[in-house]
């Protein structure tokens, strides 16, 4: 059953009108530029909010040919106090609270939720599932560079029965850790996509998917990014490589292909801005 809203609570050691200023104009500093956290990840030059009711929350992807996308549009401009987004790609509102905690700090909560007459299954729910880079980034931002932080071009993703027991089991045992997305999920979240940065590497943890009893169990995947996708699949296609699945786009654009001995790759377009 597809979920209809989304709710997330973060607090912060800043004052409630320095937590909105960041929230807003620092949006490219603290939404991570991961493989699906973009609407079209593959040709993101950069992510910003414009101030004050009207004002767009954009994907930019070439500013100087106007090539952008209106992701959302502000409904709500309350410095310190409140936003408020309407979907521009999706059918939804997020509405977003800056509240004082007593302490100097900020609570910060995220209610986003699908609007009356939209379908549930063709929504995720980014700006609750964030949050906690926005609070990472709350507390690192006093000495940390004033320029978004790009994954590594080698990745690996990893399958397990229950990866939210993973994921805490990696950071407690190996001491896997990351510098935005800092902890593993809590009692009852159940993310369908779980997050671990090593270095500038991606570590990315996914539901097993029940496979037959005479077919191996795939437990490791590596994710590459090339820079020109269309030649590279070309390329593999024409040397020999088995095409499990063909460039499809799902916020990024990707293929995945069989080595010699049978192991997955998926080779994704890289972003012009990574290294």
């Amino acid at each position: 059953m597809s979920r209809t809203c989304a709710e997330a609570s973060v607090e912060v050691d800043v004052d409630r009108f320095t937590a909105f200023a960041i929230f807003t104009e620092e949006i490219d500093l603290w939404w991570v530029r991961g493989p699906i956290n973009h609407f079209d990840s593959s040709r993101l030059a950069e992510l910003r909010m414009e101030r004050g009711v009207g004002g767009r929350v954009l994907e930019i992807y070439d500013e100087s040919t106007g090539d952008v996308l209106e992701t959302d549009r502000i409904t709500v401009w309350e410095p310190g106090a409140r936003l408020v987004l309407r979907g521009s790609v999706q059918d939804t509102e997020t509405d977003v609270r800056f509240e004082p905690t007593g302490t100097g700090g900020t609570r910060v909560l995220v209610s986003q939720y699908l609007r009356p007459g939209g379908d549930p299954a063709s929504v995720g729910f980014g700006w609750a599932n964030m949050l906690r880079t926005f609070s990472a980034w709350s507390r690192r931002r006093d000495t940390a560079p004033r320029t978004p932080r790009e994954i590594g071009r080698l990745g690996l993703a990893l399958s397990y029965e229950d990866p939210v027991a993973a994921a805490r089991w990696l950071d407690e045992v190996f001491g896997l850790g990351s510098w935005d997305v800092d902890r593993p999920p809590e009692e009852g979240e159940r993310p369908g996509w779980i997050e671990f940065h090593v270095g500038d590497s991606l570590v990315m943890l996914f539901q097993q998917e029940s496979a037959e009893p005479v077919l191996p169990r795939r437990t490791h995947v590596p994710w590459v990014y090339v820079d020109d996708l269309d030649a590279h699949f070309a390329h593999a296609r024409d040397h020999g490589a088995r095409i499990v699945s063909g460039i499809a786009v799902h916020a990024v654009r990707s293929y995945v292909a069989e080595d010699l001995e049978g192991h997955q790759w998926v080779f994704v377009q890289a972003r012009p801005t990574q290294r």
